[in-house]
């Protein structure tokens, strides 16, 4: 008998820690314009070449090329609504976050540097759509028309959040503005996503779906089950996987496993799948515009890997300086989404550094007015709270007994 060695697991570790040198020369970035756009019928065995690559259209001098750059239909002023809706999360973003380190709220996630996926996606959709999404996806409501100040209130769980207290901060939840309330059981939300896609075609509805995900909660099995039903059933929804390289404190390696990307996961199951430059806003637009017609179209399923970085840490309980290089974030070879549309509408013609400069400045002025008239109701140390007895409210549609006990031994 042959006598072979001891078993042993191959455990993926990250090519950089702490205190290395930022390198992402492993990243192969095509040229702007370089990949095909199919048409939109086309076959997923045909297209497989669109898992590989990365979908860009802005260059770098700025300017709109190649095929997915063609039809747009995206004018002047609709761009510079995409870039203060960019600019408003982002000044969001730094006063929630400042907000947290006051001890105003428990809890915070930033968006930075993944402001164009979430932003640039929700103006592919119709209203009556429904967005699943992670906890990094608030620019589907800003981009949506949602109150900022329903927002914040949400943060600080005060007397007027729609939640009543019942969610983790940035936790967001609107039927009205297409955006499920968020589960913090990573996954869940794309076996329910292709489940209500699959209900709107059930009911010979006109409405799709769209699934969010993260890279690392890739390897979970609710994200194989949906991929499943989803090729089944060929259900109009849109599969996004936002890979920021990170999860929180893992690399995306440690999901992503023996493939070359997350996008290729969707051959396995017949589903068209396509790999887009998540920091450039337009191309992400065009993408999402694709594929929302695919579904419409009753042509099934398409899954979307965004390429992009985290720029901040996973959240306010985090420090990614104990896991990667302190200044990776400024070695990211796709640049910041907010400079790079920036730069193509002064390059267009239709903005300047100036114009830029007081958008900012009007931005974070509305943004602190905002938060000072949700904190004037409440933070999660003063002000106006919800009621503790309303946490037993909502759960059944007629109040049981030990409910009802329990209830009173409370006090209420």
């Amino acid at each position: 008998m042959v006598e072979y060695p001891p078993l042993s697991l191959a455990v993926p570790a990250p090519e950089l820690r702490p205190g290395d040198r930022p390198d992402f020369s492993r990243v192969s970035i095509p040229e702007a314009g370089a990949m095909r756009r199919p048409a939109v019928d086309e076959n997923a065995e045909h297209m497989r070449d669109l898992a590989f690559g990365i979908i860009r259209v802005l260059d770098q001098d700025h300017l709109a090329v190649g095929p997915w750059a063609d039809n747009l239909g995206l004018d002047d002023a609709a761009l510079i609504a995409g870039l203060e809706h960019m600019l408003t999360l982002r000044a969001y973003d730094v006063r929630m976050f400042s907000a947290q380190r006051q001890q105003k709220t428990s809890f915070y996630m930033q968006h930075l540097g993944e402001e164009a996926i979430s932003c640039a996606f929700r103006i592919a959709l119709e209203k009556g759509d429904m967005n699943f999404p992670t906890y990094r996806q608030a620019g589907l409501l800003i981009a949506g028309g949602y109150p900022m100040k329903s927002m914040m209130c949400q943060v600080y769980s005060n007397d007027a959040d729609t939640l009543r207290g019942r969610q983790l901060p940035v936790f967001y939840s609107s039927k009205e503005h297409g955006f499920f309330s968020i589960s913090g059981n990573l996954a869940t939300q794309y076996i329910q996503a292709v489940g209500w896609a699959m209900g709107s075609a059930i009911m010979n509805d006109r409405k799709i779906a769209a699934a969010w995900i993260g890279d690392g909660s890739t390897s979970e099995s609710d994200f194989h089950a949906a991929l499943v039903f989803a090729s089944t059933y060929k259900a109009p929804v849109v599969l996004n996987i936002v890979n920021n390289q990170w999860a929180i404190s893992t690399f995306q390696g440690i999901a992503r496993g023996g493939a070359v990307t997350f996008a290729e996961r969707g051959h396995g199951f017949g589903i068209p799948a396509l790999r887009v430059d998540g920091n450039d806003y337009l191309a992400v637009y065009a993408v999402a515009k694709w594929a929302t017609e695919r579904a419409r179209r009753n042509l099934g399923p398409t899954l979307i890997e965004y390429v992009t970085y985290r720029a901040g840490g996973h959240s306010t309980s985090d420090d990614p300086s104990a896991y990667r290089p302190s200044d990776e974030s400024s070695a990211w070879p796709l640049g910041d989404p907010v400079t790079r549309l920036k730069n193509h509408l002064i390059v267009r013609g239709v903005w300047s550094e100036e114009r830029h400069a007081e958008a900012e400045e009007r931005i974070m002025a509305h943004v602190i007015a905002t938060q000072k008239e949700a904190e004037a109701i409440g933070t999660l140390r003063s002000g106006q709270r919800p009621s503790p007895s309303e946490m037993f409210d909502d759960v059944y549609a007629e109040m049981p007994e030990h409910l009802l006990r329990q209830r009173h031994e409370a006090g209420y």
